[in-house]
């Protein structure tokens, strides 16, 4: 599958001719008519349809505190095989709150968390995992599986030292609660002070949605015969088993089909009268959604297995490394906060406001759930709720626990 997938290469003349066309119907020097639009927008999106999505890049410049402007710089913290740490380094003197933002590993790149960072950068010395295309990833640096993940994290916490706020947006949610709780049972420096969860499966079995409903239904072997396919020789992880990028886009839009369906219509109507800013909000949301990497097999079917069909978190059942016990109810020290999105079909109402039962040990006074109506599963994180009535509630519990 992943051969004829890179066969869709075929396509790239008919890209380049709807290249051409858009450039040609849109030149300043033609008059602007409803046929000329007509034909600029069918081939933006023609072109749009053949074009392949490398990955985003954060283009974050600059950040605004106290009013003013400061330049930001990406700087790589550490380099490991499988994600890099970032910080997102100001040019200030302010010592505010320092975060680690846990990007999920899911099919997009990290960089769908670009608004995200945006609306914390003001407030925060904020760090972000960025995570590494499997595809990219030589056979030789070995495996990546969830406890690797697990593992991965738990570093990264002891690296960036004490007084450290932890946000993890969504699939992210079960590895690190399990890294925060064997810290906590060892009593380490390094547990942070909060430990945010956004729209995170920490019990899948609350309010199923169809995406529980998929991955809860079949046999593992299903996934493994289907989902999971080997890098071809001409990519620089030859022979690595993955979980395609292509693959999981596939089901991503599946599940909205109409709803995409519509939105590109809109699209096109929006460039034929004109409105470039509806058009350019379009464009800016699929330039990312359509940029995918591929996910290391191991590491994609023991999620499915642990997370979907064991619930083995939520049972109490979870081991580390298949011996060591994940005690959530060992957190004491690390406040904790749940945010959920009343419209998500992705992750159910309830789902992430389970992690409040199995972290017992921390005092309801240093508990905080909410739930933002109308917000689907990305409305939690980005756009224009996320930032007018998540992102100031996540500040303010930020500072109250610091």
């Amino acid at each position: 599958m992943y051969l004829a997938y890179q066969l869709q290469r075929l396509r790239e003349p008919l890209h380049t001719w709807a290249t051409l066309g858009k450039a040609v119907w849109s030149h300043p020097a033609l008059p602007v008519t409803p046929f000329t639009r007509t034909l600029a927008a069918a081939s933006e999106l023609l072109e749009r349809s053949t074009r392949v999505y490398g990955k985003p890049s954060f283009d974050l410049p600059t950040t605004s505190i106290d009013g003013r402007a400061v330049a930001v710089r990406e700087a790589v913290v550490e380099d490991t095989p499988f994600c890099k740490l970032l910080h997102f380094e100001r040019e200030t003197e302010r010592e505010d709150p320092r975060v680690l933002l846990v990007a999920p590993l899911s099919g997009h790149h990290a960089t769908l968390l670009r608004d995200t960072v945006r609306e914390l950068l003001p407030d925060h010395d904020l760090y972000l995992t960025d995570w590494v295309d499997a595809r990219l990833v030589p056979l030789a640096e070995g495996r990546f599986d969830l406890d690797d993940y697990v593992s991965l994290v738990q570093h990264f916490l002891r690296r960036l030292g004490p007084d450290l706020h932890v946000v993890a947006v969504c699939q992210p949610a079960v590895p690190v609660l399990a890294a925060v709780s064997l810290l906590a049972e060892d009593d380490e420096q390094a547990q942070p002070r909060t430990l945010t969860l956004f729209a995170g499966p920490i019990d899948a079995r609350v309010s199923p949605t169809e995406v529980n409903v998929h991955s809860g239904n079949r046999p593992l072997e299903w996934f493994e015969r289907w989902v999971v396919h080997e890098v071809p020789a001409t990519e620089p992880g030859a022979g690595r088993r993955v979980c395609p990028g292509f693959v999981q886009l596939a089901g991503f839009v599946s599940m909205n089909a109409d709803r995409h369906l519509a939105s590109h219509w809109k699209m096109f109507r929006d460039l034929v009268l004109g409105d470039h800013d509806a058009a350019d909000a379009k464009r800016r949301f699929y330039d990312e959604y359509l940029a995918v990497m591929d996910l290391p097999a191991e590491y994609y079917l023991q999620t499915v297995r642990v997370v979907f069909q064991e619930h083995a978190l939520a049972k109490g059942e979870l081991r580390h490394r298949g011996h060591r016990a994940v005690r959530p109810e060992a957190i004491r020290r690390t406040a904790l906060m749940t945010v959920e999105g009343e419209a998500d079909d992705i992750t159910g109402r309830g789902q992430t406001q389970a992690a409040h039962a199995l972290c017992s040990g921390i005092p309801d006074s240093r508990k905080r759930h909410h739930r933002q109506p109308g917000a689907g599963h990305y409305g939690v994180f980005s756009g224009r709720r996320w930032r007018e009535e998540i992102a100031p509630r996540l500040r303010d519990f930020i500072r109250a626990h610091g």
